[in-house]
Parts: structure tokens; C-alpha cells; sequence
């Protein structure tokens, strides 16, 4: 988002107006944010606070306490590392660990081409399919370290068909 052009403003302003009428509109103001710009970074918080009279403190605790806001740009595919008890038991260290260094980045970060960031998860509710990862949704149930380089190159391949 960089500094917010007039039309940004407005947007987020339509968004706070959407849910002026609930009882406790916070969460799906910043969803919907989050889900419009991908992040909430402070200058918008500024923005949410004047439009709803609720403190940027106030704000920023519900942005920085619940895992799926980010006061950062994501990258274009999200890895979700699942290190759940039941993940980590069967590797899932192991597996964010070979994520991290095939990308060169830790987690919470993202490629300096904005391609990838990696999030460790503290469970994605998939005990069942242990250790299990997810991108953008899609779950890899049963990872292995050997299947890393593999995934990551599926969608690396991916970004050179489409350019």
C-alpha cells in the first residue's frame, strides 16, 4: 500500500461504513481490510480508528494478536507451516526448517520477489494428516522434508508459465 492514495482511503473508509450498524464491527472491518490489501499496516489502523472511535492501541492489539492479520505485505503464496503437537511430532520442524532454507527467509518473512512467505502455525486442525502444510489454502497432507523442493518448484514453475 505504501502511502494511501485518496481511493485507498475511501475504500477502507466504505468498509468501516459497511459495518457501522454491528454491535462490535472490529473484526470484520480488519477482515475484510486484510482480505481487500492483504495487510492492515498502521496507517490504516489510523484510518479504522478515526472512522470508529475505537483506540489505534486497541487496534493494533487485535492486529497483532490473531495470526491471520499482518501488519506486513504476504507473499503471492503463503506458507502455512502446521507445528501443532501432533505436526511436530512427526516432523514438522524439520519441514519449516527446509522451507527456510530453500526461500532464504525465516518465518513471519517474505522473498524478496514477493513471491513466498512462510507463517508457522500453531495448528490448522488437520491432526489427522500430520505433518501437514498449507499454500493459499490448498493443504499438502503427510509432508516430508523431501517433498519441499518439490512443492516450492511446483510453483515456481508455475510463476515462469504465467510470465
Amino acid at each position: 500500500m505504501a502511502k494511501l492514495n485518496s481511493a485507498a482511503v475511501a475504500q477502507i473508509e466504505s468498509i468501516c461504513d459497511r459495518h457501522r450498524d454491528e454491535k462490535t464491527p472490529l473484526m470484520m472491518i480488519l477482515s475484510d481490510i486484510q482480505n481487500e490489501y492483504g495487510y492492515i499496516p498502521l496507517e490504516v489502523q489510523e484510518i479504522v480508528s478515526q472512522k470508529t472511535g475505537i483506540s489505534v492501541a486497541e487496534i493494533y492489539g487485535v492486529v497483532t494478536f490473531y495470526s491471520f492479520f499482518s501488519l506486513t505485505p504476504k507473499g503471492k503464496y503463503v506458507i502455512g507451516c502446521c507445528l501443532g503437537t501432533a505436526c511436530y511430532v512427526k516432523g514438522a520442524q524439520q519441514i519449516i526448517d527446509k522451507f527456510c532454507e530453500i526461500l532464504n527467509i525465516k518465518p513471519g518473512e517474505t522473498t524478496a520477489d514477493g513471491l513466498f512467505t512462510i507463517d508457522a502455525l500453531r495448528c490448522i486442525g488437520a491432526c489427522g494428516i500430520a505433518p501437514a502444510v498449507s499454500i493459499n489454502g490448498k493443504v499438502y497432507p503427510k509432508m516430508t522434508v523431501g517433498q519441499v523442493n518439490e512443492v516450492v518448484n511446483g510453483y515456481l514453475n508455475a510463476e515462469k508459465k504465467e510470465a
